[in-house]
């Protein structure tokens, strides 16, 4: 199968959106990090804030991942893109494919994160519905 410069090229507007969702994503969780820091540092003793600070510590590696398949996906993509100008196809292919399995990775542990997410919403539900 030989890839025209313009397959690869379809993967941009993805992929900068996707790497513009992780930024937000990244963006929010840092909000909300920083107002539970607030909240433990003025009743330290609530074990929902314990827990819900290790599903945010968790979350963040998640996206410090999300984000680090999603450029290496996209840095792929523009080899891709120089190898095809270059006419080596055979190569472009393979680097196609890394850069396809690296965005499949990306998007897969979104997919984990959404999931440990909802369970840290449950968390704060729950809180609630203590008081």
């Amino acid at each position: 199968m030989t890839l025209s410069i313009s397959t690869p090229a379809l993967l941009f507007p993805a992929i900068t959106l996707l790497l513009l969702a992780y930024t937000n994503k990244f963006v929010a969780l840092a909000t909300i990090i920083r107002n539970l820091r607030q909240q433990h540092l003025n009743n330290p003793g609530r074990s929902v804030l314990i827990g819900q600070i290790e599903n945010l510590r968790r979350r963040l590696n998640m996206i410090r991942y999300m984000q680090i398949l999603g450029i290496v996906s996209f840095f792929l993509t523009v080899l891709c893109m120089f190898l095809l100008f270059q006419e080596n196809n055979v190569l472009a292919n393979y680097i196609f494919g890394a850069s396809l399995l690296a965005l499949l990775g990306s998007l897969s542990i979104s997919l984990w994160e959404t999931q440990i997410s909802t369970k840290a919403l449950n968390l704060e539900l729950s809180d609630m519905e203590d008081n």
